[in-house]
């Protein structure tokens, strides 16, 4: 399920047509992680929260206040992709709000992005893990495929990996965060960079050169040139 779902952005390559699930294999598709979601299953963001909504696909369901599903402009060319709700998000239901959303709010303004507007931010798991721990492969992969649908319906010319687990669920590549971040990258015919999380910057408030607050800045530069390079050639 997991080689169909990533095939369709380019990490394996298969001329074959992931099949349309069933009524019957649709209507499972929250309550079973067995159950495949192929790419094109939903036919708007609106019809995938529903489904999100009900899911149990995986143990995160169990202690969830709310599925934190997205925010933002569901038709921004920038896509944030983080790892997964905090205690705010998870009582907001909205991902990104608490201390490190906050933060991620002051590094986008800085270079005059609105997140209503020109930004999408989604996670790659949609409910809490306990105490904030890292989510587990399995739950990764029972919600990869909801996150993959996303891309495709918002269908963003940028994105941005949030700290490590957001860039190796979604490329598989195996780098720390603090050698890969800063560089762009291919990803299912898209420009990606995998950044530093915002959660990171706080436990690192030094500003001085190559501190990590300092490379966000670069960054962030660096991510607003390539969104204006990229419109102005739409």
């Amino acid at each position: 399920m997991i080689d169909e779902q990533l095939s369709l952005f380019g990490v394996a390559a298969d001329p074959v047509p992931a099949p349309q699930p069933t009524a019957a294999q649709y209507q499972q598709i929250p309550l079973n992680p067995d159950v495949a979601i192929a790419p094109g299953t939903y036919a708007d963001l609106a019809a995938l929260a529903t489904h999100c909504l009900a899911c149990q696909r995986c143990g995160l369901c169990e202690n969830r206040t709310h599925v934190v599903i997205s925010r933002g402009n569901p038709q921004a060319d920038l896509m944030i992709i983080g790892e997964g709700p905090g205690q705010q998000e998870d009582e907001q239901g909205k991902p990104f709000v608490g201390k490190s959303g906050q933060l991620l709010e002051k590094i986008l303004a800085s270079v005059q992005f609105d997140t209503e507007k020109d930004i999408y931010i989604a996670n790659v798991v949609k409910c809490r893990p306990p105490g904030n721990r890292d989510p587990l492969p399995a739950e990764v992969n029972a919600c990869r495929p909801y996150l993959l649908e996303q891309i495709r319906l918002v269908d963003p010319k940028i994105i941005l990996f949030t700290g490590a687990t957001a860039y190796k669920a979604l490329t598989g590549g195996k780098q720390g965060i603090t050698k890969i971040r800063g560089q762009w990258l291919e990803w299912g015919g898209r420009h990606c960079m995998p950044i530093l999380h915002p959660a990171y910057l706080l436990r690192n408030p030094s500003r001085e050169k190559g501190k990590p607050k300092w490379l966000m800045w670069q960054d962030i530069q660096a991510i607003r040139t390539k969104y204006d390079q990229l419109r102005g050639a739409a």
